[in-house]
Formats: structure tokens, sequence, C-alpha cells
């Protein structure tokens, strides 16, 4: 397996592909939240990196491939999007409203944790992009400073929490039109949240798609403000 792992030039896209099958198969046979596919597979991941003492340099020179598919998996998103856009043009305050509240409190928030953390400004900047779509935030993450790998790290964290919890949330708070539900996963937790989105439905599916653009722009907007903040 290291000798794989060093010598095959699609080593990182074979185990990355292969990991996340294996979440997708315990998600679809179990259905425990906690047993997200994305979850898994990075676990397993890990485990066999550590397991084969393989770099993630090493690793990262065949999984960069999956890396150019973020950007066309993101802008096909707009399918479910069109689909409902009448939906859209008679709510379109609300959804204005919606994602710009949402955008301004994740800034908001990691403003006030990082003061009272006392986080330095790279790490306070490396934070700002959390919740939206990692083909944005890198780019944010660097152009304002930030450590990029560690924005990744984040942006994937936060997107499978909101996968996990988001549907249990909007619960908890009887949250139950679907436009609501599919801006707040979108918002707080870009694609990964948006997967969750359309297993609820097509319209919050659609409301999710639209957040992860539009939140993502206002992100680029705000962030660069927010960033001289600290």
């Amino acid at each position: 397996m290291t000798q794989f792992m060093q010598t095959s030039a699609y080593a990182g896209v074979t185990i990355s592909l292969v990991a996340y099958g294996l979440g997708a198969f315990l998600k679809r046979k179990f259905r425990f939240g906690l047993l997200n596919p994305l979850l898994i597979s990075i676990i397993v991941t890990i485990l066999l990196l550590i397991g084969c003492n393989v770099d993630y340099e090493t690793y990262n020179e065949g999984a960069k491939y999956l890396s150019w598919l973020l950007t066309p998996a993101t802008v096909c998103l707009a399918i479910p999007l069109y689909e409902e856009w009448e939906l859209l043009k008679n709510n379109a305050k609300a959804v204005v409203l919606g994602i710009l509240s949402g955008v301004l409190t994740s800034l908001v928030t990691v403003l006030v944790l990082s003061k009272l953390m006392g986080l330095s400004h790279e790490n306070y900047v490396t934070l700002l992009p959390k919740s939206i779509t990692t083909a944005i935030g890198m780019g944010v993450s660097e152009e304002l400073g930030g450590y990029v790998t560690i924005t990744v790290a984040v942006i994937v964290i936060t997107g499978v929490l909101g996968n996990i919890f988001g549907e249990l949330i909007c619960k908890l708070f009887r949250i139950h039109e679907p436009i609501s539900k599919g801006l707040a996963l979108g918002t707080a937790a870009h694609a990964i949240g948006t997967a969750k989105a359309m297993e609820l439905g097509e319209i919050e599916g659609a409301m999710s798609s639209l957040s992860i653009a539009v939140a993502g722009i206002l992100t680029v907007i705000f962030a660069s403000v927010f960033a001289g903040l600290i």
C-alpha cells in the first residue's frame, strides 16, 4: 500500500473515492446522522495515511485532480435553482435578507470569538470564510493572508456539522418553511449543507444552491472589511 501511494499518480484519487464510497454505504445502511460520507472518508483517509506513513504532499499529488471538479460542481447547483425560479422571484426580499443575515452572523461570530480567544490576525482571517464553499473560501483566505490549508479544513468541518445537525436544529426551533430551511443550510454549511437540503426536498435544495453563490459573494465583500477589525 505504501509503495502504491508513493508511486501511483492516481493513488490519492482512488483512496478518496473508495473512502467516500464506504461512507456513503454506511450512511445508506444505518441511516445515522454522524455517519456522514464526507466525515467517514476524511477519517478513513487520515488513518490510511498514518498507517502507511505517507505525508500529505504525496497523497495530494494524486488527490489534487478532485479539486479541479469543485468549481464546475458548484456551478451545476444552479440547475435546481432554475427549476424553482418563480418561487425565488416571489420571495426575493426574504431570500436576500435571510442570506445577508446569515453571512453577517457568521462573520460577527468569528470576530467575537477571535477577540475573546486572543487569536492573531492570520488565525482570525483564516476562519472568516468558514461558511462558504471551498472554491471561494480558499481564494478569500489567501487574499487576506490566512492559512489556506486550515481554512479548507474549517470549511469542511463546518459543512459536515451543518449536514449532520442542520435538520435537527430546524426541528428544535420549529422551522418548517422549506425556503427558510434551504437558506439556512446553504448559508451556514455551503455545498455539504446543500446536499442535506436536497435530501429534504426540491425547494430546500434550490434555495440552498442559491445561498452558496450569494453567500460566497457577500462574504468576499464583507470579509475584507472584517479583516481590518483585528
